[in-house]
């Protein structure tokens, strides 16, 4: 019996590690100038990853291993704080548990994600960064040691909260700034806005001139529901870097190529149309 019992620990050991080998390393990085609190949104039937969310100084990071073909979404809030009862909550992609940890519960809009499927179709992984439910934060995905599948990096490096259409904005709570970008469908409830009803196919759902403020300021980015061509990626047996509030700078060294480093995004542009357009 006793030699039973060591067998079979030694067997659950032996797989938490192969586990471990396997597994997938998100590391979550903060650039910002001030604390994010990441929120993490597993998929339904899938392996939960924790901690569902936990607090991220300014310049601190951490190191999540994630479960064999994980598929969710992981996004930051932003401006949070405890009541005088100790309920949590934030002013943008609060995720409404009354807690740091967000419990399967969902970002509420606007807010920038990072949505995976580890291990999907052909063994490769599937990544974005959406803007499709609003914008709050600057948010980069990069890939590290992937072995096929393109493994490009993406994301949003602008700020948009600035140059955020006025129809859109998210006011910090005495009203002065803007802290978050609502997309179309939150601001309007519009079926053309929100890809539904009588625009909820490709053909009949186009991009607006609301999505294409994200777009013209995040080319990678998904701007709107179908906006798939440009904006998912695809790498397989990598780790992924996911970093708040990226620096042009810091993303070129992350990036390494020169050409990447051209593409994502087009700083000068991006720039000059948000600065055009920012009245």
């Amino acid at each position: 019996m006793h030699n039973l019992l060591a067998v079979a620990s030694f067997l659950v050991l032996l797989l938490s590690q192969i586990s471990e080998i396997d597994s997938t390393k998100f590391r979550l990085v903060n650039k910002c100038r001030y604390t994010v609190w990441p929120g993490i949104l597993t998929g339904a039937n899938r392996t939960p990853l924790n901690p569902t969310g936990f607090t991220l100084k300014s310049g601190k990071s951490r190191t999540l291993s994630v479960p064999p073909s994980w598929s969710g979404r992981l996004w930051g809030r932003t401006h949070c704080s405890r009541d005088s009862t100790g309920k949590f909550s934030c002013a943008t992609a609060d995720c409404a548990s009354g807690k740091i940890q967000c419990e399967g519960a969902g970002a509420i809009p606007p807010a920038t994600l990072a949505e995976f499927t580890l291990n999907g179709d052909q063994g490769l992984d599937f990544y974005d960064v959406s803007l499709v439910d609003g914008y709050n934060i600057p948010m980069l995905i990069v890939p590290r040691g992937g072995t096929s599948g393109g493994c490009a990096s993406t994301g949003c490096l602008i700020d948009l909260n600035g140059a955020c259409p006025a129809a859109l904005k998210v006011a910090r709570e005495n009203g002065s700034g803007s802290v978050a970008c609502k997309s179309a469908c939150e601001a309007f409830h519009d079926p053309q806005f929100c890809c539904s009803d009588a625009y909820a196919t490709p053909d009949t759902c186009r991009p607006s001139e609301y999505s294409l403020f994200f777009k013209y300021a995040c080319p990678r980015a998904y701007s709107y529901a179908y906006d798939d061509k440009t904006s998912t990626f695809t790498c397989a047996s990598a780790d992924y870097i996911i970093i708040f509030c990226p620096l042009p700078y810091t993303s070129q060294k992350l990036l390494g190529a020169r050409k990447e480093v051209a593409e994502l995004p087009l700083v000068n542009k991006t720039m000059m149309y948000l600065h055009h357009n920012s009245g």
